[in-house]
């Protein structure tokens, strides 16, 4: 049968329009005006409810196997559902073991077998253990293995496991990379700057927030992006820099991008919406690396996503066992740095951007189609179209509400989001044409072209990643 959702915003590529999404058997077959649907439809009536594409989240750690005390599979894609994701793409480290081998991967598949609410993919890791130094043949392995590109540090990442890299061992791996046709993702930040920061702050007081921001000034993440982008022009990879905190790289992240080199830049919630005059001391459930800047950087973000400079928005969901956030303490130098938000990103974003005078388009090209086409899941994701998988979100533009930990349905309910007032709120979140409510109909999902099948992760068979394009 077919389902007719009529909506007066249904959320395309080429704007937003009144009228009705037609689907079938899991599949969008037309969206059309009101009178263009078919005798016997059966109707849901939307009205001023909006109609997004499923959004697709392209950095979550979900630390499952190995630190599923964290966070794990069942309550990750559960949370991105409540807050209308349909896709997560998970980072590869804070599991055990990290998703360095295909072994790991394979491991981190049976960890998500038969548990996830939504789709999920992965990342590779580029670390640099000794065998990395004597081949890449490992890349191209982890590549046909089906993950959707490499993540590295330029710094220390916190988990011991999980080691940084150097420039050296960067130009060492980059023909390699090039060679699997995959991005590598880079945390950016060089640890000189924040090693003489560090230096200069002996004998300060870690509970204030000031000091946090001080330790990781704007000069570590600067330095990085511009050995970054003298990599990228010399071995033409695709560089993806993850979660950009300071605004000061924009304008030559600009003209890289004038250059055309093969850049793409995202930025984070938190970024968009704190700002660091407004942190208390103490506060530490708002560390993150790097760390939340002050309200004129945060301007400036908005306009770097205005321009095009910025393409898309992601959470780095970086949860972690309360007691690491050490808030009886306050202090910074200690607690964990990660920032949860699975749940409440969109209206976040939507009350920061609708402020700003953006749209649902914007929304969902940053939050939606860029991040799947990073990931290489763009026929698949991201997008309401013809042909396409009937996989959106009901979201309602108009709500307005406090966040409570009742609305944080991922594995532990702290947030520095509790206590925020937002705009926007979802109201169902639909995977191939069925509410995501107690059904675990999560895929994981490899990039269109690569040879490993996508296969369901509830049991029931295996389905080629050329198919789930179609």
């Amino acid at each position: 049968m077919v389902q007719a959702y009529l909506s007066d915003a249904i959320v395309t590529p080429d704007g937003i329009r009144a009228g009705a999404l037609l689907a079938e058997a899991g599949r969008i077959v037309a969206i059309c005006g009101a009178g263009e649907i078919p005798a016997g439809a059966q109707r849901l009536e939307l009205g001023r409810l909006a109609m997004l594409p499923g959004l697709v989240d392209s950095h979550v750690h979900i630390n499952e196997p190995g630190r599923g005390e964290w966070e794990g599979f069942a309550t990750a894609t559960r949370a991105a559902a409540a807050g209308g994701y349909t896709m997560l793409v998970d980072m590869p480290l804070n599991g055990l073991p990290e998703t360095t081998t295909v072994a790991a991967l394979d491991a981190k598949r049976a960890a998500a077998e038969g548990v996830c609410s939504v789709d999920w993919a992965a990342w590779g890791g580029f670390v640099n253990d000794s065998y990395t130094v004597a081949g890449q043949g490992w890349l191209q392995a982890l590549a046909e293995a089906g993950v959707c590109g490499f993540k590295c540090f330029l710094i220390y990442p916190g988990c011991e496991g999980f080691t940084m890299v150097n420039r050296a061992e960067l130009v060492g791996a980059l023909p390699a990379i090039v060679r699997t046709g995959l991005p590598l993702l880079v945390h950016a930040e060089l640890d000189g700057p924040i090693l003489a920061a560090s230096e200069e702050l002996k004998g300060a007081d870690w509970t204030k927030y000031s000091t946090y921001l001080a330790s990781r000034p704007d000069e570590a993440e600067l330095e990085a992006v511009r050995m970054l982008l003298e990599l990228c022009r010399e071995y033409g990879f695709h560089l993806h820099i993850v979660h950009l905190a300071t605004a000061l790289a924009l304008p030559e992240l600009k003209a890289a991008k004038a250059e055309e080199l093969p850049v793409t830049v995202e930025t984070c919630p938190h970024y968009l919406y704190f700002a660091a005059e407004e942190i208390p001391d103490g506060s530490t459930l708002h560390k993150c690396a790097p760390p939340i800047r002050g309200r004129d950087n945060r301007e400036a973000l908005w306009q770097g996503l205005r321009d095009g400079t910025i393409d898309l928005v992601a959470t780095d969901h970086s949860p972690c066992p309360p007691s690491m956030k050490r808030r009886e303490e306050g202090r910074f130098d200690l607690a964990w740095g990660g920032i949860a938000s699975l749940s409440v990103a969109l209206p976040v974003m939507w009350t920061g951007a609708e402020r700003r005078g953006f749209s649902l388009v914007d929304i969902a090209r940053w939050m939606g189609s860029k991040p799947a086409k990073l990931a290489g899941l763009e026929d698949r994701a991201g997008v309401l179209a013809v042909g396409r998988e009937a996989t959106f979100v009901v979201f309602d533009p108009e709500a307005e509400w406090t966040v409570g930990t009742g609305d944080l349905y991922f594995r532990h309910k702290v947030s520095p989001y509790v206590g925020e007032r937002v705009k926007g709120r979802v109201v169902k979140t639909f995977l191939r044409g069925v509410e995501v409510a107690a059904e675990r109909q999560g895929r994981f999902l490899t990039r269109t072209g690569h040879r490993r099948t996508a296969e369901s992760t509830n049991g029931e068979g295996t389905q080629s990643a050329g198919m789930l394009g179609e």
